[in-house]
């Protein structure tokens, strides 16, 4: 019997809109669906999470990821691969009833001699490098006939998977453990039901658009060349030219701490990546000069545990119905000051002015020929790019908040 996995720090994508992000790949294969159907059967042999829903433990109402034996991800195939954002925006646009829909949504575009398909994910199946990772799991299996391998998916659970010195501070954990005293004293908290029907009014008043950018590989290797010249990765580039062009000095990144983690196993579905907000200390408008200055603010997060796994700490000590009032209270009408404050002072949910990147980085498969990722659409962006290449080929992607 597999043991229970409890929601713990990715309780913070459960009652947030817009937790949900895509990958869409083009395979190097001709169209079967029913090859598909089949490649995606071994894929939830393979991961416990697939066939799995969210579910509350009655005792503790505690969350989890109940198992079934049986559960339908539905695949759908449709005919124009241009139109993907609208097939992805109609897919979505109730929301996401985890605690009844599969986490995983897939469309299939059949083309001449190969097809795309879209993964679409909840953030409680996954992050972005756990989904593209699967991506290319399916491609194995469906071209080469690779099976995929099961994982026992463990999540983050205590401060105790973190290494030494991730903790909050005392000042950090008194401001938490207030708030949450004040939570209790408030004596309320968000029923699911009531956040369905905030969630479907946000994504109907708040509508994203999407930007797609393609960077061949003879322009990614030019630009890897120009960052091993200055000392600098391709990621600082990305960030700093998006500091330049939007006129800004703060972004928000996405860093991958699996190999920092006691809990991870190679090849799990499941959220093992961290945010971290880089403030530039350079004016200049040259994205090399910005650049620089940014990797040293990258630099200086993520060698040290404080503040690399700062958010993640936070999650970890706040009371789990505080965290999923937090989004409704901010921008909805649910009256909590403790969500209220949480959502304005760390998630940036009042001002929803922020920008953000994550890069996936680089996928070496040759079963893949393309492929792209976008991002979750958090409420306290204004615009969020993803950035994946494979094979050297970059593909960004932008949502956009349609914002007055």
């Amino acid at each position: 019997m597999r043991e229970k996995q409890y929601i713990v720090t990715e309780r913070v994508h459960l009652m947030c809109p817009n937790m949900h992000f895509g990958i869409k790949s083009r395979i190097k294969a001709s169209y079967e669906f029913i090859k598909i159907e089949n490649t995606m059967k071994l894929l939830m042999n393979a991961h416990p999470f697939l066939r799995s829903l969210i579910a509350i433990e009655k005792t503790t109402e505690k969350l989890y990821y109940e198992f079934y034996d049986e559960i339908q991800i539905p695949i759908l195939e449709k005919e124009r691969a241009d139109l993907w954002s609208k097939d992805y925006q109609e897919l979505t646009v109730n929301g996401w009833d985890v605690f009844n829909e599969s986490l995983l949504k897939v469309v299939v575009y059949p083309l001449e001699e190969d097809f795309e398909v879209l993964f679409i994910a909840h953030h409680l199946l996954g992050d972005g490098r756990a989904i593209i990772g699967l991506v290319c799991e399916f491609a194995d299996s469906y071209v080469i006939g690779k099976k995929p391998a099961y994982v026992n998916e463990q999540l983050i659970c205590s401060i105790h998977d973190f290494p030494n010195g991730s903790d909050l501070s005392f000042i950090s954990r008194f401001i938490i453990n207030s708030t949450n005293r004040k939570w209790v004293k408030e004596n309320h908290k968000v029923s699911y039901s009531e956040y369905r029907d905030f969630e479907r009014q946000f994504m109907f008043e708040n509508a994203t658009s999407y930007l797609e950018e393609t960077v061949e590989t003879e322009r990614v290797d030019k630009l890897l060349a120009l960052c091993r010249k200055n000392k600098i990765s391709l990621n600082d580039y990305i960030v700093a030219e998006m500091m330049c062009r939007e006129q800004i000095n703060k972004i928000v990144i996405a860093a991958d701490i699996r190999k920092y983690l006691n809990c991870y196993q190679e090849g799990a579905l499941g959220n093992y990546a961290t945010a971290v907000r880089i403030v530039s200390n350079s004016k200049s408008d040259n994205v090399i000069e910005r650049a620089k200055d940014v990797s040293k603010q990258i630099k200086r997060h993520l060698n040290d545990n404080h503040k690399m796994m700062m958010v993640l700490s936070c999650y970890l000590r706040m009371s789990p119905k505080l965290i999923d009032a937090i989004a409704i209270s901010t921008i909805g009408n649910f009256q909590s000051k403790s969500g209220k404050f949480l959502g304005t002072v760390i998630f940036g949910y009042e001002k929803r002015n922020g920008y953000s990147v994550t890069n996936l980085g680089n996928v070496n498969n040759l079963n893949i020929v393309e492929a792209m990722f976008i991002p979750p659409a958090s409420p306290a962006n204004k615009k969020t790019m993803g950035v994946l290449s494979v094979n050297g080929l970059m593909k960004k992607c932008t949502v956009n908040y349609k914002m007055e």
